[in-house]
């Protein structure tokens, strides 16, 4: 079992870097040549891709080679795919940025990515689902914020010190080959089929339709209300995701600082707690956990509304105060993580195993990413310190749905 927690840390690890860099370093360099937030806001369409991901996610639990493992021939592909787009990008000079026709290419090439990713994403999930029982299920997804969020370090922080040291298409062919390096445990690993936990329940999977689907979680008082925990879960993320880097930026911090200190500092908080609420979920409940380290989650937003103030009053904040709260902030939310990708596998059916986690993933994705896209504006709008304050209430008013989900769970 050790062999598939090896090989679901090297998978996540390599989705991890495209994804941190378009999450961590994008916005980062986009500020930092001028753009507005509304425009940084924008680009949050890029993740369309993770949001509406389970419309294909039935074809890639009913399509697969037995020859060469049905999640395996989806995920060796895709892998390959990304390699191949990266190194696509890196003939795409950065300089160009003011020009219509490359700002077009360099956006389709980053959705084509995160389609693809998306889809290996799908298949990840998938094969995690079927091979993890019971207790390893919190290790396995321990494994994957750690592979994940690795790759943000990389991906996200590493760009932009790269950047300042190295070329644009240097620095895109390592993360090609980073990629591809973690290809390599998926190719040696040999996927075996794996049975329904009822065999005697029959799946048409050719009839799956999401209306049919949506029964499974309206239909059962517990799952319902997990649903509206699905929908809330993401909303302070998405809320706050184009302005956080964006302040750091525009606090005076450069690019190698926010890269290093922020987004390298702020991945290995989020390592370091991966593996506390793995321990934690040894020895206190899924629902427990998730809502103490949401009441942890309003704390560090508290932290970033602090900073706002402290910058829209001109004062001075030490720099480590700021990496401080960052890294806080990045912890909390890997803890987060952790215990709500254990409780969407708890809730992910063997015989849709794929859709039924990356369903639920598509959720919190799609209200992440749509929220993501419009916030810049009002952040633009009412300025920093308004907006976070604002965040900082509906991180409060998030805690609802857990708390009616919590005693629903414990009654059932």
């Amino acid at each position: 079992m050790q062999n598939i927690y090896l090989l679901l840390f090297s998978l996540y690890w390599a989705q991890g870097l495209p994804v941190g860099f378009m999450t961590h370093a994008l916005p980062v360099i986009l500020r930092a040549e001028g753009v507005s937030l509304t425009h940084i806001g924008g680009f949050g369409l890029l993740m369309l891709p993770w949001s509406i991901k389970v419309f294909w996610a039935p074809l890639v639990d009913r399509v697969g080679s037995k020859r060469w493992g049905h999640y395996r021939s989806w995920i060796i592909p895709t892998q390959l795919l990304t390699v191949a787009v990266l190194i696509g990008l890196s003939f795409l000079p950065i300089t160009a940025l003011d020009q219509p026709l490359y700002l077009l290419a360099f956006f389709m090439s980053l959705l084509l990515m995160n389609t693809i990713g998306a889809t290996q994403d799908v298949a990840t999930d998938g094969l995690a689902v079927t091979r993890l029982k019971g207790e390893q299920q919190h290790w396995g997804n321990t494994f994957q914020v750690v592979g994940s969020r690795l790759g943000f370090i990389v991906g996200g922080g590493a760009i932009l010190w790269l950047i300042d040291a190295l070329q644009w298409q240097t620095t895109f062919l390592i993360l090609a080959a980073l990629v591809f390096l973690n290809t390599l445990p998926i190719l040696l690993f040999k996927e075996s089929s794996v049975q329904s936990q009822n065999p005697t329940e029959k799946v048409d999977q050719a009839r799956f339709s999401l209306r049919s689907y949506f029964q499974y979680f309206l239909n059962n008082r517990t799952l319902k209300r997990w649903f509206l925990v699905l929908i809330t879960f993401k909303l302070v993320d998405g809320l706050s995701g184009p302005i956080l880097k964006p302040l750091m930026v525009d606090l005076g911090l450069s690019l190698s600082q926010i890269g290093v200190y922020i987004t390298m500092l702020g991945a290995f908080a989020a390592l370091l707690g991966a593996g506390l609420a793995g321990l934690c979920l040894r020895f206190i409940s899924r629902a427990h956990t998730l809502f103490i380290f949401s009441i942890l989650k309003i704390i560090s937003m508290f932290g970033y509304a602090w900073l706002a103030q402290q910058y829209e009053a001109k004062h001075t904040v030490n720099e480590w105060v700021i990496y401080s709260i960052n890294a806080l902030e990045d912890m909390i939310s890997a803890m987060l993580l952790v215990v709500m990708l254990t409780l969407i596998m708890q809730y992910s059916r063997k015989q849709y195993a794929a859709t039924d986690f990356t369903f639920q993933v598509a959720i919190m994705a799609t209200v992440s990413g749509g929220l993501y896209s419009i916030s810049g504006i009002f952040a633009d709008h009412f300025g920093y310190s308004l907006y976070l304050n604002f965040i900082v209430v509906c991180s409060l008013l998030s805690l609802i749905p857990i708390w009616i989900w919590k005693k629903a769970a414990k009654n059932n």
